[in-house]
């Protein structure tokens, strides 16, 4: 309890005191309503009463506060754990309820400075533990499970000693930053959090060097996805794998459990998040030394560097905090696919300035332009006609490169890669890797091109071609390639020759090769005819069989007759089937049987042939004509009687009967 202040106060006793009295029974009475026993307002009630003086209000409220805290040390119902809690609360709530200026009626003068005084002291002697702003406290005792703090209150404040698990060597006496997390549990007790104030004492720290762009310490705990989880004044950060360096990271576990600085670059306070870089400090080291580089650049300079990364499309070169690209077709004169065929990361390597743009942001670098280009080294002997070994670099739809030395390469057309004129595809010939022989076909050293030719080193096949394919002569060969009007035939590599689709059966119409053959068939055919100076072949494969029409011309000749069934009827007649290959066509007017009714479908007959073409297969019968026949022979037979004077046929009506039957044959006719 503080001292009593000696105040300057001048006060007129008789009259003022009984307004004092009156203006103090009304703050007591109100203050009955809220306290919890009636003997602390009698208390407050007696000692304003027995003011027989009007002294300062001041002395009023100190004295006041004097009967509080002598009233409940003597309260039954409180235990000796609670006095201090208890005599807050109803200071608490006095202070709350006395209004200063009920005491300016019955008062001379109060002088400014005895109220900031008394002020002071109340703010000097209770702590407002509802607050919530960080504390400093005092270790005054520990025990097993927790420490006593005392933070200038009426009572001291239990912290749980896990929460100083971070420090072991914890002590009486040791200053700490607490709040306060209950003003009052089940028992009376204050209870204060360390955890709580650290908590917000970081992230204010953690604010502080965002918004001031400072220097952190922080411990790296662990890995994660995408980075690393970083301790900074307690509270976890994030660090992303591409804010740890400048350079790609390929082993993150060599941060693990070490202390490093970082930048504070983003905070979201909404979800408490809070991302560092370490990557920013070295940027900001390395920004000087890149503009002195960036001054210094000029094209054709050669200048050291490290293999920073490595892509599809080239290589990353850092040359001392500015990163310039190689091209992958400026890394090496030879055929690359991959840059890792030549160069790893962290490798030490000398390149050469090619381009820049105006800022110089974009450097564009060469290491294939330190070596001189190998089309200068190539030998001067080498000339047209020499045969060459090289390795399959690159194959395209026209052609193949192929390397003869290092960085020299020459091109091998489709068309000279075999004697064939039935051009195909590169990769049916070569594929990348293969190691060849070709003849030198053109070279020319200004542009540093050539073109080789493989087909030239095996003999030209036409060059007797009439010895070894006269025309007549029978051969195998691969069907290799189908056209609407016919199939092309390798005799040999070089040698093709085309089946038209009419040479193909004697009997069989086709309308595409395909019906017949398949590519990669071998079937047999015979040279038909032979262009030296076109290289071209003409071929049959019907030929190299016996022409069955030739057989059938004698079986089914003109006026044969054979016997078989109506096979389907058509618009204009009906088809009849003697065999396999012979289709014979029966016009309408000869389907007639010689009753007048017509043969249907499936009606078995006998049939004249009347039109046999060997040529055009067309063959053409008749059933009408069979009887039709017989009845000319009769009236021939009977005309000729009556010429004759044959007595037998008198009569007119004889006569008429044989004018009938003729006009009928030449109807027919």
């Amino acid at each position: 309890m503080a001292e009593k202040k000696t105040t300057s106060t001048k006060v007129t006793a008789s009259e003022k005191v009984e307004e004092t009295k009156k203006a103090t029974s009304k703050k007591t009475t109100a203050a009955k309503k809220t306290t919890p026993t009636k003997k602390k307002t009698t208390a407050v009630k007696k000692t304003a009463a027995s003011k027989k003086t009007s002294d300062a209000a001041v002395e009023i409220v100190e004295e006041t506060i004097a009967a509080i805290e002598t009233e409940v040390a003597s309260e039954e119902t409180i235990s000796a754990e609670e006095p201090k809690a208890q005599v807050k609360l109803e200071v608490d709530d006095f202070l709350e309820n006395f209004n200063w200026h009920n005491y300016q009626e019955g008062i001379d003068v109060i002088e400014d400075d005895q109220l900031k005084e008394f002020e002071a002291l109340v703010a000097e002697n209770f702590v407002d533990t509802a607050d919530e702003d960080v504390l400093e406290g005092t270790i005054v005792h520990l025990t097993d499970r927790e420490a006593i703090i005392d933070i200038n209150a009426k009572s001291e404040g239990v912290i749980s000693l896990n929460e100083f698990r971070y420090n072991p060597h914890l002590k009486v006496g040791d200053k700490v930053e607490v709040i306060v997390d209950t003003r009052e549990d089940k028992t009376g007790q204050l209870i204060l959090s360390h955890r709580k104030a650290r908590v917000i004492k970081a992230w204010d720290r953690v604010n502080n060097a965002h918004d001031n762009g400072e220097i952190v310490n922080g411990f790296v705990k662990c890995r994660t996805k995408g980075g690393m989880i970083v301790d900074v004044f307690g509270i976890e950060a994030f660090l992303p794998g591409s804010q740890i360096d400048v350079k790609p990271i390929r082993d993150y576990d060599q941060y693990v459990d070490k202390t490093m600085e970082f930048k504070v670059v983003k905070i979201n306070h909404e979800f408490k998040n809070v991302v560092v870089s370490h990557k920013a400090l070295i940027e900001a080291d390395l920004e000087e030394q890149k503009k002195e580089i960036i001054g210094q650049l000029e094209k054709g300079q050669v200048l050291e560097g490290t293999v920073k990364n490595i892509t599809s499309y080239g290589v990353f070169v850092d040359l001392g905090g500015v990163d310039g690209l190689v091209h992958i077709t400026d890394l090496s004169w030879s055929r690359i696919n991959h840059p890792n065929e030549i160069l790893e990361l962290d490798q030490k390597l000398n390149v050469v300035i090619l381009d820049f743009d105006d800022d110089k942001s974009r450097i564009q670098l060469g290491l294939k332009q330190l070596n001189a280009h190998p089309w200068d080294r190539l030998s001067e002997e080498l000339k047209e006609g020499d045969k060459v070994k090289g390795k399959v670099v690159v194959i395209a739809d026209y052609g193949a490169f192929v390397e003869i030395e290092m960085g020299v390469e020459g091109l091998v057309h489709v068309s000279e890669m075999s004697w064939s004129t039935h051009l195909r595809s590169a990769q049916d010939f070569v594929k990348v890797g293969d190691e060849v022989e070709a003849i030198l076909l053109s070279l020319d050293r200004e542009t540093r091109k050539m073109s080789l030719g493989i087909k030239q080193i095996t003999p030209d096949p036409w060059t007797d071609i009439t010895t070894k394919y006269p025309v007549g002569s029978n051969h195998k060969g691969i069907v290799r390639n189908f056209t609407n009007f016919g199939v092309f035939i390798e005799l040999e590599e070089g040698v093709d020759g085309l089946v038209y689709i009419s040479d193909l059966s004697w009997t069989k119409k086709v309308k595409h090769p395909s019906e017949l053959l398949t590519l990669g068939d071998e079937i047999d055919v015979v040279v038909l005819e032979l262009d030296v100076d076109g290289r071209k072949l003409s071929l049959g494969h019907k030929q190299t069989q016996e022409n069955p029409w030739d057989q059938y011309a004698e079986e089914f000749g003109l006026d044969s007759i054979h016997k078989t069934a109506i096979t389907e009827i058509v618009d204009k007649g009906a088809t009849i089937k003697f065999n396999e290959d012979v289709i014979a066509f029966v016009p309408q007017r000869h389907l007639e049987k010689e009753d007048g009714s017509k043969l249907t479908k499936g009606e078995e007959a006998e049939f004249k042939i009347i039109e046999f073409n060997k040529e055009f297969k067309r063959v053409v019968a008749s059933h009408t004509n069979l009887f039709k026949e017989q009845e000319k022979l009769n009236y021939s037979k009977d005309a000729k009687k009556v010429k004759e004077g044959n007595s037998e046929i008198t009569t007119l009506g004889d006569l008429d009967a044989l004018a009938d039957l003729k006009q009928k044959m030449e109807d027919n006719d």
